[in-house]
């Protein structure tokens, strides 16, 4: 995120805060009191996920928490079915539900992990102090049970002042949701608002817990060369070595993201040649693109093809220059802003208790697609607080689970009463 964009949304969080400050009030205590007593539900949801092995790969396992989050729907009363993604056999979750008001608003979180097969002998589920660990019980199991819990808590109040909560639950989100990033961009564009469910930092990270303005977009760039084979030792000045042309172009567009704003590009691949007697006729080279503006993607193409046509170190050699663009940035703007101070407000009826906001995180979410069409209001990191993600020993903290609870409860009551 740029300098200038960043002040300008604090320029309107400014603004906005006297909008939202209306709605700063005391503790509702019968929704406190309710989120409290669904710890203990929570937490044997978490175990029941946790349990369950779906990486992204294991689509049995992925299976199986579809068919565990479904039936938690049937049993809360939407109308759900399960739904295929565009490009394999994993399925989407969706549950509808239908009020008596005029919001619409989507709940997001994905099922699927990044870990191995086999992972629970070795990380096993487990309870140490305030903290719980498992394989993907932050991210993004945790978000899954707050969505569960927190729609659970409400209707049980009686709450109906809406005209429909889409829940979605996602099959491929570590893998770029591929299959289901089209999916969810269509349902956000029929959207109020759209609320994700990543995790949060822990406390012992970030010291409070928060909320997420903004998430890269992620692209693949691509430069390949085509020149001309011949033999190393005996006829090496009949070849065109495509390998020397395209080291030679990695280091001419090393650093041409940091003059475009809104992109990041790192060389982090290549391939060239299979023997060590052949001139290679062919090179390809790959960087990982991290996009925070929705023209980065094409401003930083035709900067490399400028560039990487400007010269040649082998003469007669070929350069072919491509960005594939995956998932798209979030970015909150003012509307995301606008939800993130009413996130504020509500954490601060629990005893003054502060709400971090994270400006910006280098992976890539679903917010962006919840955000593409520009229509929702889109709030990321909504999910259980915790730490470890995508590595060893992940865990969440159990004293968020209440304040997660009712942030997600009040947040869907305020925002009935604005729409």
């Amino acid at each position: 995120m740029t300098t200038k964009y960043f002040l300008n949304l604090c320029i309107a969080a400014i603004a906005l805060s006297f909008a939202v400050s209306s709605f700063a009030q005391k503790r509702d205590d019968a929704i406190f009191a309710a989120a409290h007593a669904a710890q203990p539900a929570v937490i044997e949801t978490l175990q029941k996920l946790v349990l369950i092995e779906s990486g992204s790969t294991n689509i049995a396992g992925i299976a199986r928490v579809a068919d565990f989050a479904k039936t938690q729907l049937d049993i809360l009363g939407a109308k759900t079915e399960l739904i295929k993604t565009s490009n394999s056999d994993r399925v989407m979750v969706r549950g509808v539900f239908r009020g008596k008001g005029r919001l619409k608003a989507m709940l997001i979180a994905h099922m699927d992990t990044v870990y191995p097969d086999g992972i629970l002998a070795t990380q096993p589920y487990k309870l140490d102090g305030n903290r719980l660990y498992g394989p993907g019980i932050a991210d993004d199991k945790g978000g899954i049970a707050v969505i569960l819990h927190s729609l659970a808590l409400l209707l049980s109040q009686g709450w109906d002042n809406f005209e429909a909560i889409t829940v979605l639950f996602n099959p491929d989100e570590e893998i770029g949701s591929e299959g289901s990033g089209a999916f969810i961009q269509s349902l956000a564009a029929d959207q109020n608002v759209v609320l994700s469910y990543e995790p949060t930092a822990s406390k012992s990270i970030a010291k409070n817990e928060g909320v997420l303005l903004a998430a890269a977009g992620i692209a693949t760039a691509t430069i390949e060369v085509k020149g001309r084979a011949s033999h190393a030792g005996a006829a090496p000045d009949e070849g065109r070595n495509a390998l020397i042309e395209l080291s030679h172009q990695i280091l001419a567009t090393e650093k041409i993201a940091k003059s475009i704003s809104g992109a990041q590009l790192n060389w982090t691949s290549s391939q060239s040649g299979t023997v060590s007697n052949r001139i290679p006729e062919t090179a390809v080279a790959s960087a990982d693109v991290r996009l925070l503006k929705p023209d980065a993607a094409d401003k930083l193409k035709a900067a490399l093809i400028t560039k990487t046509q400007e010269s040649r170190r082998v003469p007669d050699t070929l350069v072919h220059v491509k960005i594939d663009v995956g998932r798209p940035p979030y970015v909150a703007g003012e509307q995301g802003m606008a939800l993130a101070q009413l996130a504020r407000a509500i954490y601060a009826e629990l005893d003054g208790r502060p709400l971090v906001f994270h400006p910006i995180t280098g992976g890539g979410t679903d917010a962006g697609f919840a955000s593409a069409s520009g229509k929702a209001a889109v709030l990321e990191s909504l999910g259980l607080a915790g730490w470890g993600f995508h590595a060893r020993d992940e865990y969440i903290e159990i004293d968020s689970i209440v304040p997660r609870l009712y942030l997600t409860s009040r947040l869907l009551m305020d925002l009935g009463k604005q729409h």
